[in-house]
């Protein structure tokens, strides 16, 4: 078991204070988005004193890293923790199936999109499953909700703008509808966009109380950001959701979903395929959105924390990762590795071991499992169970 360092992310829409106060560091003033820990080649962690490389470290003694049978399955860490917080909204998103990921990986590889290119959706061959933990209030749109439950907000909104959009979803309430809706509203022009969604933004900034108030403010908040565009009217199709700090959300192949706002311990499949359909400043690809998006409506899984002997044990069913969190007060057995420990809160010890909030450690598989002492919050990530 060894210290790491991870590395810190400045995009835009990160606090300027979160994950400075989680690390003890000064508040700059300049956004602090992500803390990455783990053996992402793009920015891997640092082990102990030496400040060797975590990816490198795994790849010189694969099986003493990773143990014999994750080694067999995969050939470097397959998880990337983070603390993700976020000041302002993330883009509407969703990530491919395995399947998916070849398939585009492939077709951009023979277009010669560099991988770096900022126009490239594929850089690499993995799905990229993710799991976010509130550490704060955690606000996210996840999955569509059912049509007559968005008929009803859209008739919360006092313009006569969306009666199209209601008459398709009024004729075909089903999956099939709801993705002829999705890809009717993502393909139109800019000029149609705009004459669609700045009514739209201008009623729901108008009226902020009564039903579906949220999901109007949510709107207009949008609306404010990213004018004239399509996903504002994307966005209210989907599920708003505020998670509790501890409480989870599970996101899977082909769910369409963008984080709000809010601090979280995020775990995902070491990939970087997002899929964008809008409200970023990024490369926005919707034709392959419309091919990864499930356009199921569902009613999201929030994953409320159950504690067993202090560990709570979040719901992840792929093989990259599982996430467990531990409220240590006295002594607790944590399992052994391959995995990271990230302290959120307290102090805990063990040996010449000392984990205060921010820090966070790799156990290798070949360290067994260990006793701490203390009173803190400690999420321990590791690799899922493996069929």
């Amino acid at each position: 078991m060894e210290i790491i360092e991870g590395v810190l992310q400045g995009y835009a829409w990160g606090s300027t204070t979160s994950i400075p106060d989680l690390l003890g560091r000064p508040v700059t003033g300049e956004p602090v988005a992500e803390l990455w820990l783990g053996a992402h080649p793009s920015a891997p962690s640092l082990v102990g004193g030496a400040g060797v490389r975590l990816d490198e470290l795994v790849a010189a003694d694969t099986e003493a890293a990773l143990g014999h049978d994750v080694a067999e399955r995969f050939d470097t860490l397959p998880f990337l923790l983070k603390v993700l917080a976020a000041d302002a909204p993330l883009s509407l998103q969703a990530h491919p199936s395995v399947a998916q990921a070849e398939a585009g990986f492939a077709r951009e590889e023979s277009a010669g999109i560099a991988i770096d290119a900022p126009d490239r959706s594929f850089r690499d061959r993995h799905h990229k499953p993710e799991l976010i933990c509130a550490l704060t209030e955690f606000d996210a749109l996840c999955g569509f909700r059912e049509p007559e439950q968005t008929i009803e907000v859209f008739e919360s909104i006092a313009t006569p703008g969306l009666d199209t959009v209601c008459g398709m979803l009024r004729t075909d309430p089903t999956s099939e509808g709801l993705g002829r809706v999705l890809e009717w509203i993502l393909t139109l022009d800019v000029a149609d966009a705009a004459a669609l969604v700045e009514p739209v933004v201008a009623a729901c900034r108008e009226d902020r109380g009564g039903p579906h108030a949220a999901e109007r403010a949510m709107a207009a908040m949008l609306g404010d950001r990213y004018p004239g565009d399509a996903g504002v009217v994307t966005a209210l199709m989907l599920n708003l959701l505020t998670l509790q700090p501890g409480e989870a959300l599970f996101l899977g192949a082909g769910n369409l979903h963008m984080y709000l706002g809010g601090t979280g311990v995020e775990i995902m499949a070491n990939s970087d395929n997002v899929v964008r359909g809008g409200l970023t400043s990024k490369h926005v690809d919707v034709t392959t959105l419309i091919e990864v998006v499930t356009p199921d409506p569902i009613v999201p899984a929030v994953q409320r924390p159950a504690a067993v002997d202090g560990v709570v044990r979040y719901d992840a069913p792929v093989p990259e990762f599982s996430l467990d969190r531990i409220e240590l007060d006295g002594e607790v057995t944590i399992e052994g590795g391959p995995a990271i420990l990230l302290c959120t809160d307290g102090r805990a010890e063990s040996g010449d071991h000392t984990l205060d909030c921010g820090t966070a450690v790799w156990v290798p598989a070949s360290d067994g499992d260990t006793v701490f002492e203390g009173r803190a919050t400690i999420f321990r990530a590791g690799v899922g169970r493996l069929q």
